[in-house]
């Protein structure tokens, strides 16, 4: 690439086959201006495309303000400008949940984490919830997430049976598994969803 010519560094460069619309440059026109006559009522408009030097040449003599009252340049400096406007829904458009309500929730991230609970790990019958630990635990031991502490026991029991070598002649190959089958247990026993 020449070094005449602008590259990938410069923010906002298009590439494209446009001309600069400066009157009299050849430069290709790599980046874009709002148009003359503003913005449209349905969007942006059409840009104008200049080359590196005239689009600096514009924004330095651009002005935000240019043509607006001394009542609409203060609105628009206003600290809360912008704010006013309604924001989207919490729920997810055309679902018919419409998620936690933010009132609930003393924390946004406890209703963020509690909409994430419902939606990719289904919460246990009885509304308990289940931590990321649980879910590993239930998955070492067999067991699904409704599982209940009598169910947790037996599992636990009948498991121990089958990995502990005394039940297995000495056979100590089934130790790690063991150890992970104690751990869970452990780990669940003690979980507000078992309590």
């Amino acid at each position: 690439m020449a070094k005449d010519r602008p590259n990938a560094r410069f923010h906002g460069r298009i590439e494209g086959d446009r001309p600069c619309e400066a009157p009299g440059c050849e430069a290709a026109g790599e980046f874009r201006a709002p148009p003359l006559e503003g913005p449209g009522g349905d969007g942006p408009g059409t840009y104008r495309w200049f080359c590196l030097d005239h689009v600096r040449a514009f924004n330095s003599s651009y002005n935000y303000f240019d043509g607006m009252t001394a009542e609409e340049i203060n609105r628009a400096q206003r600290p809360m400008a912008g704010w006013e406007r309604e924001t989207r829904a919490f729920a997810r458009a055309g679902a018919g949940d419409q998620g936690p309500r933010w009132a609930d929730f003393a924390d946004p991230l406890d209703a963020i984490g509690a909409r994430f609970r419902r939606e990719v790990a289904p919460e246990r019958s009885d509304g308990k919830p289940l931590s990321g630990q649980d879910r590993a635990s239930l998955k070492v031991l067999g067991l699904a997430p409704d599982a209940d502490r009598t169910a947790l026991r037996r599992r636990y029991s009948e498991l121990v049976r089958q990995y502990h070598p005394d039940r297995n002649g000495g056979d100590r190959s089934h130790e790690g598994m063991l150890q992970k089958v104690i751990a869970a247990y452990q780990q669940l026993r003690q979980a507000p969803a078992f309590a």
